[in-house]
């Protein structure tokens, strides 16, 4: 598959991964009647998670 087409599709797909996420949590914060935060200790959560993703995808690659 040609470089730049993986390139955009990997793009476009973490963008509307993102979106999606930010609308959840913005519907759920409009449901509830509260604001949106997201502590420390969310975000480092948040983080690790993200790595943890994103090492499955490399290892999706790796075949032996």
């Amino acid at each position: 598959m040609n470089q730049n087409r993986v390139l955009l599709i990997g793009t476009v797909l973490g963008a509307v991964t993102g979106l999606v996420a930010a609308l959840i949590l913005q519907r759920r914060a409009e449901r509830t009647g509260t604001e949106i935060t997201l502590s420390t200790g969310q975000g480092i959560q948040l983080g690790v998670m993200i790595l943890g993703l994103l090492r499955a995808i490399v290892a999706l690659g790796d075949e032996k």
